[in-house]
């Protein structure tokens, strides 16, 4: 009786999650679409010279990553003494996925799986990715100040370096220039959620090396 129990329930997990695998591809196999109509519509409404503006949009969004890379990311390996090559290559498959999914959820197992083989306890990486997921997004945090001057420039709001810094509400006051926005988002997704991987994978280091328990067994793969 108790296998039975355990079967159904099993066959109802499964059949759950072919269902929602399906509903993920016919959604991903329509969004080139969707982007492609959301771009026209921009087009249409604002002419061939927004696309000028949401190309700068891009370069700047593209150039900030960079900056927030040399400038801050490497940094902190180099303060608390993370082999920077080393964590390269543990955190590049799941940086690439991130990038080519543009889902941070896709990338979450590879990215604890790496972690735990660069000599990262398996009880900091189940505590710090998941709960970096919601409150350690870099890649969106970046964006995010870029797309709220882009919103309110396109609102023909003039923002002060004082309201700059609450330029999220913005985004809550202001609605005119975000559909503008969705035309590039599969763009700027892409560097925005690998950034925030590998944001939380070199938290989930700095914090092993903070309490003194990282190993540095890290091997990486032959091809």
């Amino acid at each position: 009786m108790l296998h039975h129990k355990k079967k159904v329930l099993l066959e109802f997990c499964e059949t759950l999650a072919e269902t929602m695998f399906k509903f993920t591809s016919i959604v991903m196999r329509f969004a080139p679409v969707g982007v492609g109509a959301a771009i026209a519509v921009a087009v249409g409404s604002k002419g061939l010279s927004v696309l000028i503006n949401l190309g700068l949009l891009i370069l700047a969004f593209y150039g900030c990553a960079l900056f927030f890379v040399v400038l801050i990311l490497i940094p902190v390996m180099i303060i608390f003494k993370i082999p920077i090559k080393k964590f390269i290559l543990a955190v590049k498959e799941a940086a690439l996925i991130a990038f080519s999914t543009t889902s941070s959820e896709a990338a979450l197992p590879k990215a604890m799986q790496s972690m735990e083989n660069f000599g990262v306890p398996r009880e900091i990486v189940a505590f710090i990715l998941p709960t970096g997921y919601s409150f350690n997004l870099d890649g969106i945090g970046l964006y995010l100040s870029l797309a709220s001057v882009f919103v309110a420039q396109a609102a023909g709001i003039h923002l002060s370096f004082g309201q700059q810094l609450i330029m999220v509400l913005t985004l809550m006051l202001t609605s005119k220039g975000v559909a503008i926005l969705l035309g590039i988002d599969e763009l700027v997704d892409m560097v925005r959620t690998m950034i925030n991987v590998v944001g939380n994978c070199l938290a989930s280091a700095v914090i092993a090396r903070w309490e003194g328990k990282l190993v540095n067994n890290y091997l990486p793969k032959e091809a």
